[in-house]
């Protein structure tokens, strides 16, 4: 275990409106990290993981949002979870480790010994105190986390090769055109501060090269990197590859969950992921019922405290209801999210779904993916092995409503994407509604 007088600082990188345009219409009302899964901000759960982290100290959230969208919720989640939480927003791109060294005189102000980079469209259960025990038995600069996946799935992210002894990463490519490994990176980080000097290394040899009169004909067909602004600077390109096999840089393997949340339909999976993950964390947000009182409950479920909730409604498994919904008589519920102020009416089902804020689901009407997809998805999730298969989850298609969306009474909407304020009357499969 760590001194008591040693100070840890977390950064998560949330993006900006110009990034996950891929999570669309649902990004257009809110910022995709306050999206919610499992009835909370996708940003909650890592910053929650966080909280666990010994001798944390400051949660910093860095990103392109205008500091307004973000401002309400930093306050409610500092009271909430007693630790100090703040966002620092980017003037302009600076890359993955270039946004993180951007902050450095505030990231560093309390002289922390260790600091913790998460990426906020990573799903994974974040066992974060494990990862800063194996850090300080290394003695490197940085431990990642990684995850075994697919030979299939492996080239869609970073491919790494670690020395089965000492978990030394002697190896790093991103998204190589041949199979090099089945780890992969899952965007979780814990540094030293000698991180800033390694990122700052970087920026003094691009402004180097940019300072000479010649050029080497090696050095011209380098035309991506020498084209990149001196305080532009890749985390996997220009820190983990070169460091790789320097004894600087070491893994940390998950043996559990891990996602990407890239579209809508990888959100759907990594509610229920989360859903499942609160049976063990934080089972007082599951919901429960038998159909006597209370809905019929199927496997895990969140109920927000302000939805209302029929008794002969039957909802599950992975369900989440957020405030102020309101769910009918006789409604089937199975593996969606309904957001706020949504209207669920007699005896509709929702499938294999996310419907948006304010919207309107009419009596007996049906909103579901294809049966295709909700056969192969259901299959998939019953197994353990469904994890990190990146595109190929992302195709099987879901119906998508954005905000204020009305389907009338007696209406089928299949595998479908409704942009927001559009109503329906009459039914539709494997469309776009524009």
């Amino acid at each position: 275990m760590g001194s008591s007088e040693e100070r840890v600082v977390a950064v998560i990188m949330v993006g900006g409106p110009t990034k996950g345009t891929r999570f669309r219409p649902l990004s257009l009302d809110i910022p995709k990290p306050l999206f919610p899964l499992a009835g909370q901000p996708m940003v909650h759960h890592p910053i929650s993981a966080c909280k666990k982290i010994p001798n944390l100290t400051q949660i910093y959230l860095v990103g392109f949002y205008e500091e307004r969208e973000f401002a309400l919720y930093v306050s409610s989640i500092s009271n909430e979870l007693k630790v100090s939480v703040r966002y620092l927003r980017e003037d302009k791109p600076h890359g993955s480790a270039g946004g993180l060294f951007n902050f450095r005189d505030l990231i560093m102000e309390d002289n922390p010994s260790h600091i913790f980079l998460l990426n906020c469209d990573v799903c994974c259960s974040f066992p974060l105190p494990e990862m800063l025990e194996a850090h300080r038995a290394y003695g490197g600069m940085g431990t990642i986390l990684v995850i075994k996946v697919s030979a299939e799935s492996a080239s869609q992210f970073g491919e790494l090769v670690a020395d089965p002894d000492t978990n030394e990463l002697l190896h790093y490519t991103e998204k190589p055109e041949t199979f090099v490994s089945d780890r992969i990176n899952c965007g979780v980080y814990v540094f030293t501060p000698e991180i800033f000097t390694a990122i700052q290394g970087v920026s003094s040899q691009r402004k180097d090269r940019a300072n000479l009169r010649r050029v080497s004909s090696f050095e011209a067909l380098q035309f991506s990197t020498r084209s990149l602004p001196t305080d532009y600077v890749r985390l996997d390109q220009d820190i983990l590859s070169p460091l790789a096999g320097k004894k600087q840089l070491y893994t940390y393997e998950t043996m559990d969950f891990w996602e990407q949340i890239k579209t809508p339909g990888m959100s759907l999976k990594c509610s229920g992921l989360y859903l499942a993950q609160f049976q063990f964390t934080s089972p007082h947000l599951l919901a429960g019922g038998d159909g006597s009182k209370s809905a019929t409950i199927e496997g895990d479920v969140y109920i927000h405290p302000s939805a209302k909730v029929h008794p002969t409604a039957k909802i599950g498994p992975n369900v989440s209801i957020s405030a102020n919904a309101r769910i009918g008589p006789g409604a089937r519920l199975i593996r969606c999210i309904i957001l706020d102020n949504v209207e669920v009416m007699e005896n509709a089902v929702v499938i294999y779904s996310i419907v948006g804020w304010n919207s309107s689901i009419g009596r007996w009407s049906r909103v579901q993916a294809s049966c295709l997809s909700c056969y192969i998805l259901d299959l998939l999730c019953s197994m353990k092995w469904f994890q990190a298969e990146g595109d190929y989850n992302a195709k099987l298609g879901v119906t998508i409503l954005g905000e204020g969306v009305t389907v009338e009474d007696e209406v089928v909407v299949i595998n479908s994407i409704v942009l927001p304020y559009k109503t329906l009357d009459v039914s539709v499969q494997d469309e776009i509604i524009l």
